[in-house]
């Protein structure tokens, strides 16, 4: 093991530690995986350097129920503490991933065997809803044998927030289907911010929100009506590239002929321009730089000052930027302020040399980047809900605080869904 990768580790955990109680450090992988051993050594040296009350280790294990004996087994959990220990870390708290809550006599059996105490082995199940864990695990007593581990004092504890979650989630009033058109739909977690945004859309307005995936490819080649049969909202994520793109274009011209409600995140917004251009305002050729560089109408461009930038490292346009809200618009109503905060993570803008033509044609831009005059929101006053972000509001968004045009958004899906 080199000593400086270990320090380095170390000083990066140190690093994350200023003005905080606690530093959750999480290490993936499992146990014994060679591509792990320095991270587990460093946290190994990190209990001596900073003192053994102020550390302890959490390690996660498999306590599955086999089916044909009809019990659970712990021999997984026994040998994976057991390694854990041969390179010298002694877990204190084991959660034990499994489908069912741990019976005593187990709890008791992994205690004896593992070295811990009997009330720091907690039952993590399968649960119906991620946002149910924080209620099992305060069920299974986790928080309280934190505490007490850490010597933290012990305050009044208060789940009622996830508690109405759990209960708007597992209990909707009502549901409604969007279908989210993507290029990286075969991997579900591509889009995992997105999903789980959309489901706290329909906490807001206590329903089910259903995900139905949609290739842009298979929209290319099947044309949009097929793929969006009982869809009551269509949502264009952000990506990369110019793969799919045209299938995008035609879900949007799709929901916007037909008055289903529509939401575009960065590349959707993109692609909402050059749909509108194309189609409204009669540029034919209207596209991105990005995805044709020699198109007539560039209706989508890098600024100008990144015209002639080749080492497109650290070029994106990153982070929080302030965006001016235009009065009487969805977008200022949905957020029911002026003035807003939103996270960025692109490189093209709209073109503001086709604002006017386009603005002439009915499309309203009803958000600002004040500072550089760039377009950050878009929506057609004449349509039910169409509203497209040059940001990434998925990323701002909380089960208990859903962001505000998800739940705009999920409100018209429910609107259309039901006339």
């Amino acid at each position: 093991m080199i000593p400086h990768i270990t320090d380095e580790i170390k000083s990066c955990i140190r690093k994350v530690a200023t003005n905080v109680d606690v530093v959750v450090v999480e290490i993936g992988g499992t146990v014994g995986d060679i591509e792990g051993l320095p991270f587990l050594e460093a946290v190994r040296q990190f209990k001596k350097d900073v003192g053994r009350e102020n550390v302890i280790y959490v390690h996660l294990t498999l306590v599955p129920f086999i089916q044909a004996a009809a019990e659970l087994k712990t021999k997984a959990t026994q040998h994976s503490v057991k390694e854990l220990r041969a390179i010298g870390i002694t877990p204190d708290i084991l959660l034990c991933r499994t489908d069912r809550y741990l019976p005593p006599g187990i709890k008791s059996k992994i205690a004896l065997f593992c070295d811990v105490e009997e009330d720091a082995v907690i039952t993590a199940k399968d649960v119906e809803t991620v946002y149910e864990v924080p209620l099992v695990f305060h069920h299974e007593g986790l928080d309280a044998s934190i505490v007490k581990l850490l010597g933290l004092p012990d305050r009044p504890i208060d789940l009622a927030r996830w508690e109405a979650v759990v209960r708007k989630v597992k209990s909707p009033s009502r549901e409604t289907t969007i279908g989210v058109v993507g290029k990286y739909v075969e991997l579900k977690d591509s889009y995992k911010s997105l999903s789980e945004a959309l489901a706290h859309g329909g906490i807001a307005n206590e329903a089910r929100a259903n995900v139905t995936w949609v290739d842009a490819e298979q929209v290319e080649r099947d044309g949009p009506a097929p793929h969006f049969q009982g869809i009551h909202g269509i949502l264009v994520p952000g990506g990369f590239g110019d793969r799919g793109i045209e299938g995008k274009i035609r879900s949007i011209r799709y929901a916007r002929e037909r008055g289903v409600p529509f939401f575009g995140i960065c590349l959707g917004m993109q692609c909402a321009v050059i749909e509108f251009a194309r189609t409204v305002c009669g540029l034919t050729d209207a596209n991105s730089s990005e995805f044709n560089p020699s198109a007539r109408h560039k209706v989508i461009d890098l600024l100008p000052e990144q015209r002639a930038v080749r080492a497109k490292g650290g070029t994106m346009r990153l982070g929080l930027y302030p965006i001016l809200l235009t009065e009487g618009s969805a977008a200022s109503r949905a957020y029911g302020q002026g003035i807003v905060q939103e996270r960025h993570r692109h490189r093209f803008e709209v073109n503001n040399d086709y604002l006017k033509d386009l603005e002439k044609n009915g499309l309203r831009v009803s958000g600002l980047w004040a500072e550089k005059q760039l377009v950050e929101i878009i929506e057609l006053p004449d349509h039910p809900w169409f509203v497209a972000g040059q940001f990434h509001p998925e990323l701002r968004s909380r089960p208990w605080e859903p962001h505000p045009l998800f739940a705009a958004f999920i409100k018209a899906a429910l609107a259309h869904g039901g006339r």
